[in-house]
């Protein structure tokens, strides 16, 4: 993966943005709202689905993967930046495969990311407490992670566009 500077700029301005971001949502927990363990926005995969559309898949991936070890050594611990890294994982191959495929627009594109990134830690869960059980779960975090995927995705269209035309023309 050879970048140009801009990208490499690109690269590095999302993942500030990312890292910031996904402090941030630490502010806000849906907790209040929601009474559901674990479910997020997921501010920060505005930067992934961003970085999908305007750096291209690897350096979507080096953006996501560093604000998750980032996120996870700053203000987070040794189990968040697992069940970060597994929900991250299978959220970027889910994500860039639908995107190659054609077949997705980029709200389709996010929604598929935040259920897969949902699926990806219900398996490091089941992993990690070596139970099955905690796919029970799973119904709940589906919703949720469609209900962010979209509202990420329709965020992430405009400012995909924007963050686009910006970094093509220089300004």
């Amino acid at each position: 993966m050879k970048l140009t500077t801009r990208q490499l700029t690109l690269c590095a301005v999302l993942t500030a943005m990312a890292l910031a971001l996904s402090y941030l949502e630490n502010f806000f927990p849906l907790s209040l709202a929601i009474p559901i363990p674990g479910i997020k926005l997921g501010l920060a995969n505005l930067v992934t689905i961003v970085g999908i559309y305007t750096v291209g898949p690897a350096g979507a991936a080096v953006v996501a993967i560093l604000r998750v070890v980032l996120a996870g050594f700053t203000f987070g611990n040794l189990f968040s930046m697992w069940y970060g890294l597994s929900g991250c994982v299978l959220s970027l191959v889910c994500m860039i495969a639908a995107r190659r495929s054609g077949r997705f627009g980029i709200l389709g594109v996010s929604v598929i990311g935040g259920v897969a990134h949902n699926m990806g830690q219900l398996c490091m869960a089941a992993f990690l407490v070596e139970n099955a059980a905690v796919f029970v779960y799973f119904p709940v975090l589906l919703a949720a992670g469609a209900v962010a995927g979209s509202l990420i995705g329709l965020l992430g269209g405009l400012v995909a566009e924007r963050v686009g035309k910006a970094a093509s023309s220089g300004k």
